[in-house]
């Protein structure tokens, strides 16, 4: 199974994305630059993209930090010592530290290995993570983008990626997940390079911050 592991793949895919639909010549060549934009997989990982779920990227990066220094290290057994008072003094709310807690509960008692789903098929890995209240499809799905580079994988309830679309296609008005998913099946086998090139230009023609946003 193909995997986006360099700026090769990226070209690649561009290439295969301009071949399958003509209209994003026009988004390849505004957008730029588009990163490959890879994570080391695991539950630090996770855990930046659950505290990115309905906030900007600037929000969730205060997040981050804030948590970092209040277990000294992101990782399983420090979300399961850290009290309730400290956790919300890190900014947390009750649901996103209440996640956390199932994850880091998931991985430490309950065999969950986020590196070895890294390595098995989408819908298998899917299956697991949003098997855990809290961790819905655009978590997962963006776990598997940018930890495992998974090649055909399209978040369409991204907010910024149905905004982009809507702008770059010309559609009326943006798109609902459903929607976005029937126009992104013709960037198949690529669509994992797909949203990020819409994250891309989202970024650089719309002049936005090009983070995944969560709906």
């Amino acid at each position: 199974m193909r995997r986006i592991d360099s700026e090769d793949d990226i070209r690649d895919g561009l290439e295969g994305l301009l071949g399958a639909d003509p209209r994003l010549a026009r988004v390849i060549d505004q957008a730029g630059r588009v990163p490959l934009r890879r994570s080391q997989p695991g539950y630090a990982a996770l855990t930046e993209i659950i505290l990115g779920q309905m906030v900007s990227k600037a929000s969730a990066g205060a997040l981050w930090r804030k948590l970092q220094l209040a277990t000294g290290g992101v990782t399983p057994e420090a979300i399961l010592s850290l009290d309730p008072a400290t956790a919300r003094a890190a900014g947390l709310s009750a649901a996103k530290a209440a996640t956390l807690d199932r994850v880091a509960r998931a991985v430490v008692f309950g065999g969950l290995d986020l590196d070895r789903l890294c390595t098995v098929p989408a819908p298998e890995a899917m299956a697991a993570l949003t098997s855990i209240k809290g961790v819905g499809p655009w978590t997962a799905e963006v776990y598997l983008l940018f930890c495992a580079g998974h090649v055909d994988i399209f978040p369409s309830g991204d907010v910024a990626l149905q905004s982009a679309a809507a702008h770059a296609l010309g559609l009326d008005g943006r798109p609902a997940p459903r929607a976005l998913a029937l126009i992104a099946e013709a960037w198949s086998p690529w669509r994992g390079v797909a949203a990020r090139l819409l994250w891309a230009y989202y970024a650089a023609h719309m002049r936005r911050d090009a983070a995944p946003l969560a709906p």
